[in-house]
């Protein structure tokens, strides 16, 4: 009898001789252990709001019966403790909110943050972004994907880990509805540069720096990078074609 595949996700992928293929992830999963706060939130809310991991896995997997309707979708790919998630979400009642995060602790207090809010448009999720985004969504079935202060990765040979590039761009580019803006902001100018270098050399995207986004929350993470001396830089792209 042949042996059912593995799961395509990241961390679960091998070699037809059975090992494990190690992969270039943009993040690396950190501790997971929860402060008295993040457990209430967690457990009054994660099996409402937060999509299991497995999950994605199940023939027929479908976004929408994780959030009980139909609506437009934003993609936000590192919600850290959720600050931007539920205040962004909150004023967009009419779109549903994906956020993807690893950190279980974040995932925990964003929960907080939602249920503060009353953002129930919003879902978590922690597998791995990029994959999610080829598989789990059509060509312009995105309504906006919002990247804000990614791992910059700033040492030379941990580049490749960064998140924002120019294979990432055209994928990017390719999910987004036409019009639809992908929202980025870092407080590394070097990642800056980096970001509008992929992101310009894409055709299906036309943007590049621009003011501070009034909608985004101000962050403990970007008064922090303000703090230590770093300039923030927003940049904003638009799917065409």
């Amino acid at each position: 009898m042949s042996q059912p595949l593995p799961p395509a996700r990241p961390h679960l992928k091998f070699t037809a001789d059975g090992r494990r293929v190690r992969e270039v992830l943009s993040y690396a999963r950190r501790g997971s252990r929860f402060t008295p706060s993040q457990q209430e939130a967690w457990d009054a809310h994660h099996e409402k709001w937060v999509i299991p991991d497995e999950a994605v896995d199940v023939p027929g997997f479908s976004l929408a019966s994780w959030f009980g309707r139909e609506a437009p979708v934003i993609v936000e790919i590192g919600s850290g403790v959720g600050e931007a998630t539920a205040g962004l979400a909150a004023l967009r009642p009419e779109c549903d909110v994906l956020a993807f995060e690893v950190w279980r602790p974040g995932v925990a207090h964003t929960l907080g943050l939602v249920a503060d809010a009353g953002a129930e448009n919003v879902r978590l999720i922690g597998v791995d972004a990029v994959w999610a985004l080829e598989h789990l969504f059509s060509p312009g079935s995105v309504e906006e994907l919002w990247t804000f202060f990614p791992d910059p990765w700033p040492k030379q040979r941990h580049h490749k880990r960064r998140l924002v590039s120019r294979e990432f761009g055209a994928l990017a580019a390719s999910r987004l509805r036409p019009g639809g803006r992908w929202r980025l902001a870092t407080d590394w100018s070097e990642y800056a540069a980096h970001m509008q270098a992929a992101l310009d050399a894409e055709p299906g995207l036309e943007g590049g720096p621009a003011e501070r986004w009034a909608d985004r929350p101000m962050t403990r993470f970007e008064r922090k990078g303000i703090a230590a001396g770093r300039s923030i830089t927003d940049l904003t792209y638009r799917a065409v074609g």
